[in-house]
C-alpha cells in the first residue's frame, strides 16, 4: 500500500504528480500568463507543501521492533514476496540494523556496499536468512587446508602471493645453466619471504583479491593456514568491516592491528554443486550477507527486488524517523491546506498556486480509479472529510475504494520519500521546458551542427510544437531569430539565414495536439 518506492532517487522516472502539475500549468500558458509567474507560484507552493507535510508527520520509535516490522510490511503487502512477509520483514530489518553505523552524530546506512544478497537456487524460501557475517562463493585453495576454524585470525590482502611477472613481454637471455637455476631460486626466495611475512602475525586464514602460487599454497598449508584467493574487492571490504581486519597492500607492512579477530567461525560448506566460505558469529559486524533460497533463478531475482524495496523503506525510516499517512491522505491534507491559503492570496499568482493543490489530487483519484469506485463521489467525500478537524489521516482504501482512516489500516509512508517526491515533481515541472526561465520563452532549442555549421534546427513550442530544419551550402552559415517579430501577430521574416541564398533545403514539422 506504500504508493512511492523505497528508494527516493530523483534520477528515475518522475512521479505522476509531476505530469499532473505540467498538465494544470498548460491552461495558464495558453492564457498568456508569463512562465516566471507560474514558477514563482510553484516554488511558493512547494515551501508550503513541505511545511504542511512536516506538520502532519508522526514520529516513529525506531527501537520498537514491532512497529518497524509493521511499517516494512506495508511496503511489501502487494508484492510477490507477500507470502513470506513475516520472514522478509525480519530479514530486511536485521540487515539494515546490522549495517547501521553512527559516528560523530552522523548516521550512515550503506545497504548497497555492506548488505550483499547472495542468491542460491534450490531449497525452500523459508531457509533464507541474514548471516552475522559474510559469505563468499569460494573454497580454500588447497584440499589439505582446514575448512573449519573457530575464532580465526584473519589477514586480508589486495596483493598477489606469487612471483612478479612482466607487465608486457619480458625476455631473459641465459648463457649458463647456473643462471637458470639462480632465477628459479630467486623466485622461490621471493615467495618464501612473502609467506614468512604472513607467518610473523600468526594468522589462521589468509584472504587475497589476487592469485596464490602453488609454492605459496605449499608453505601456507605446512603452517596450517587456510587461504582463499581471487575474492572480489567489494567482498573483501565487507569481510574487513565484519571481522575488524584491515586490507593490506604489501606483506612486509603487516602489523598485529591489521589482523581481524572479530569473527567467531570460518567454515566452508558445499551447497548444491558450489562451495561457499562462511565467516560468521562476528562480535559486532557492520556488514552482512543475506542468503536467499528458492526454486529457480527467476523467483530469486523477484524476491531480491522486493527485498531491496523493503530494506530501502527501513533505511529511510531509520535515517529520518517520521511517517505520513498513505492512501492519498497526505496529498489531500496538503491539497486542502494549499487551497485554504490561496483564498487569502491576491494577484494572478493565486491561480497557479491553487492549481498545485488540484494536481495533488491525482494520487487519491488514481487509487479510486484502480478500485473501480465512483471517482467523483469518493473524491468529493474525501475533500469534505478533510475539512473536518482531526481528519488528516483519512484516505482511500486501496482494495475497496472506500474512505478509511490510514492510522487504523496501518498504511504509512516515510516522510523523506514523500518530501523527495514533491520536490522532484515541482522541479521536473519547472525544468521540463528550459525556455521558461530565459528570454526565449517559446523556443526550446536553437542548434547548429555539421561541418561549418551547415545544418540548423529550431525546436519551437509557439502554439503547437514544431521543428524547423535548414541545410545550407555555405561553409560558415548562421541562423538568426528576431524574437520580438517572431512573437508578434505578424511573424513573417523573423527567422533568416546568413549569407542570403545559401539555403539548400528547409523543412518544418508541426506536432498537432
Amino acid at each position: 500500500m506504500l504508493w512511492e518506492r523505497g528508494d527516493p532517487n530523483p534520477n528515475r522516472l518522475p512521479p505522476p504528480t509531476a505530469g499532473e502539475m505540467l498538465s494544470v500549468a498548460e491552461h495558464f500558458l495558453e492564457q498568456q500568463m508569463h512562465p516566471t509567474v507560474i514558477i514563482g507560484a510553484y516554488r511558493k507552493a512547494l515551501d508550503d507543501m513541505i511545511h504542511v507535510l512536516k506538520k502532519i508527520s508522526t514520529p516513529v520509535d525506531v527501537n520498537n521492533r514491532e512497529m518497524m516490522l509493521k511499517i516494512i510490511k506495508s511496503a511489501i503487502n502487494t508484492k510477490a514476496i507477500n507470502r513470506w512477509s513475516e520472514l522478509a520483514c525480519s530479514i530486511a530489518l536485521d540487515a539494515v540494523r546490522t549495517v547501521e553505523l553512527e559516528e560523530n552524530g552522523r548516521k550512515e546506512i550503506d545497504i548497497k556496499k555492506y548488505a550483499k544478497v547472495e542468491k542460491i537456487p534450490g531449497g525452500f524460501s523459508e531457509d533464507s536468512c541474514v548471516l552475522r557475517g559474510i559469505m563468499v562463493n569460494k573454497d580454500v585453495t588447497h584440499p589439505r587446508m582446514r575448512r573449519l576454524i573457530k575464532n580465526p585470525r584473519i589477514v586480508l590482502l589486495d596483493c598477489s602471493l606469487e612471483y612478479k611477472k612482466g607487465e608486457s613481454q619480458t625476455d631473459i637471455e641465459i648463457t649458463r645453466e647456473e643462471d637458470f637455476a639462480r632465477i628459479l631460486q630467486m623466485e622461490e626466495e621471493y615467495i618464501q619471504q612473502i609467506c614468512e611475512d604472513l607467518l610473523r602475525v600468526k594468522p589462521d586464514l589468509v584472504i587475497t583479491e589476487k592469485g596464490i602460487s602453488d609454492l605459496a599454497q605449499h608453505y601456507l598449508m605446512r603452517a596450517n593456514i587456510s587461504a582463499v584467493r581471487r575474492v572480489r574487492k567489494t567482498d573483501n571490504n565487507r569481510i574487513a568491516r565484519a571481522c575488524g581486519a584491515r586490507i593490506v597492500s604489501r606483506t612486509d607492512e603487516l602489523r598485529e592491528e591489521d589482523v581481524g579477530t572479530g569473527a567467531g567461525l570460518f567454515e566452508v560448506k558445499k551447497i548444491g554443486d558450489e562451495y561457499f566460505a562462511f565467516i560468521t558469529d562476528c562480535k559486532d559486524p557492520k556488514a552482512c550477507t543475506i542468503v536467499l533460497r528458492g526454486a529457480s533463478k527467476e523467483i530469486l531475482a523477484e524476491v531480491e527486488r522486493n527485498l531491496q524495496d523493503a530494506m530501502q523503506v527501513c533505511r529511510n525510516v531509520l535515517v529520518d524517523p517520521q511517517l505520513v499517512p498513505g492512501g492519498g491522505a497526505a496529498e489531500m491534507a496538503v491539497s486542502h491546506a494549499l487551497t485554504e491559503k490561496s483564498k487569502g492570496m491576491t494577484g494572478v499568482e493565486q491561480w497557479p498556486y491553487r492549481a498545485v493543490a488540484q494536481a495533488l489530487e491525482v494520487i487519491p483519484r488514481t487509487l479510486i480509479q484502480n478500485c473501480g469506485a465512483s471517482t467523483i463521489r469518493v473524491l468529493t467525500s474525501l475533500r469534505a472529510k478533510h475539512t473536518q478537524e482531526g481528519s488528516q489521516t483519512w484516505g482511500v482504501n486501496g482494495e475497496s475504494g472506500a474512505l478509511a482512516d490510514m492510522k487504523e489500516l496501518g498504511v504509512w509512508e516515510p516522510l523523506a520519500v514523500k518530501l523527495q517526491t514533491y520536490k522532484t515533481a515541482v522541479e521536473v515541472s519547472m525544468q521540463y521546458n528550459p525556455g521558461w526561465n530565459g528570454s526565449s520563452v517559446n523556443v526550446l532549442h536553437v542548434r547548429s551542427v555539421g561541418r561549418g555549421d551547415s545544418l540548423h534546427y529550431v525546436w519551437s513550442s509557439i502554439g503547437a510544437p514544431a521543428v524547423l530544419l535548414v541545410a545550407t551550402r555555405s561553409p560558415s552559415s548562421a541562423l538568426s531569430i528576431d524574437w520580438s517579430r517572431l512573437l508578434s501577430p505578424a511573424p513573417a521574416g523573423a527567422v533568416w539565414i546568413e549569407p542570403p541564398g545559401s539555403v539548400v533545403y528547409a523543412a518544418a514539422v508541426v506536432f498537432t495536439k
